[in-house]
């Protein structure tokens, strides 16, 4: 395949929001939860004592700046209440209270600064990844970017080309419904697109403001499991044909898995109040499978390998430490132990979504590697979708 990566550039949210905070502005909100007793618990099997966020916490918990009385004007109201008898001084009282009522943001008000945001770290990370690649904004030939999380139209990509600026001539190539996965099937469609040119520059950028799935008013268990899961953080790198002196790793071959029937598992919902990411129970053993599968490929892509084939490095974002734990009790025999290292110290601060396997990559690259270090780079996706990719590094 021959693809080359130059070092990426990871820029994490910088608004730190402790897990403390979170379980105090739930108890406010919500003191008589059915799991509220059960709540530490839960924040403490994650293992993630705090997290990065383009926005403050403020950001996601405060009220709506309009009425909590949801009409243009209180006309409405009041011609009903004077209808159902009441008289003046309670139909005044009534609308006085229903205007008091705080409510929850808008989809405007959650997605319009997170999407700001967005934009703004995408370009930071950007610039940065060209600046590790010796490269100017025109020698960009192809732009992949994903934003799950604040869909917009335009989107990252022409948000990009503007801002970098990237020449006219650019192929832009907007993947916005990838989610967890875009880091991985990135490096994979930017290792087919070198392969046909291998003098073509691919950017690849992710940002995903993950955060604005944090909704207040959601008084379920699994909405209490994202309000502590994600993280914001925006990602890019450099994909290149020939190496370079920047190239750090070369990707030798891509595999893809999708398990048709599994939609429900996991999803984003647009409601009043903005986005909702929804899981299902389900969702973990349903990841497992393709996790068994890519384990599979590995083992017939080197059946007829001299020596036995491990990886050195295995830099996975399955979405969850559960299935992390499923990944090392599942590993082919005569796998060494530690392979997953980077991966649990990534999650530490967060699941980063689509962001993750390439701040993992960062901070394995950062770690120091030596030159022939075999490395797997695996992500699963709702959908349920999944790409692995495999290389060396340099």
């Amino acid at each position: 395949m021959g693809a080359y990566l130059c070092p990426p550039v990871v820029v994490q949210g910088e608004h730190v929001v402790q897990t403390g905070q979170i379980l105090a502005e739930v108890r406010d909100r919500q003191p008589r939860a059915p799991w509220l007793s059960r709540m530490d618990g839960i924040a403490a099997s994650t293992g993630i004592t705090s997290r990065g966020w383009m926005l403050p916490l403020e950001a996601a918990s405060a009220p709506s700046g309009g009425s909590g009385l949801r009409t243009p004007d209180a006309g409405a109201a009041r011609e009903a209440l004077i209808r159902g008898g009441f008289g003046d001084e309670e139909v005044n009282r009534a609308i006085t209270a229903l205007e008091a009522i705080p409510a929850p943001q808008t989809v405007q008000e959650r997605t319009a600064p997170a999407w700001a945001a967005v934009q703004s770290y995408g370009e930071r990370a950007a610039r940065g990844a060209l600046g590790l690649a010796g490269l100017d904004a025109a020698d960009v030939d192809c732009l992949i970017t994903s934003h799950s999380t604040t869909p917009a139209l335009p989107g990252l990509d022409l948000a990009l080309l503007n801002r970098l600026p990237l020449r006219r001539d650019v192929l832009l190539l907007p993947a916005t419904q990838w989610a967890c996965i875009a880091g991985t099937r990135s490096l994979a469609l930017a290792a087919d697109l070198v392969a046909r040119d291998p003098d073509r520059v691919v950017l690849v950028v992710i940002a995903e403001a993950l955060s604005t799935t944090y909704q207040p008013a959601d008084d379920t268990l699994e909405s209490l499991i994202v309000r502590l899961l994600f993280a914001d953080t925006a990602v890019a790198v450099v994909v290149t044909g020939r190496p370079g002196p920047e190239s750090v790793l070369r990707l030798d071959a891509v595999w893809h898995h999708t398990l048709p029937g599994t939609m429900d598992l996991h999803r984003l919902e647009t409601r009043t109040d903005g986005t909702h990411f929804v899981m299902d129970r389900r969702g973990p053993r349903a990841v497992q499978e393709t996790v068994a599968a890519m384990w599979t490929w590995l083992r017939a892509r080197h059946q007829d390998d001299r020596q036995p084939w491990h990886p050195d490095l295995l830099l996975a974002h399955p979405g969850g430490t559960r299935v992390l734990e499923y990944m090392e009790q599942t590993m082919p025999d005569g796998w060494p132990p530690g392979l997953l290292s980077y991966s649990r110290d990534s999650y530490t601060t967060g699941n980063r979504g689509g962001a993750a396997v390439l701040d993992i990559l960062g901070r394995a690259h950062e770690a120091g590697q030596k030159s022939g270090s075999r490395t797997v780079l695996y992500a699963a996706a709702p959908g349920l979708t999944a790409t692995a990719v495999e290389g060396e590094w340099l």
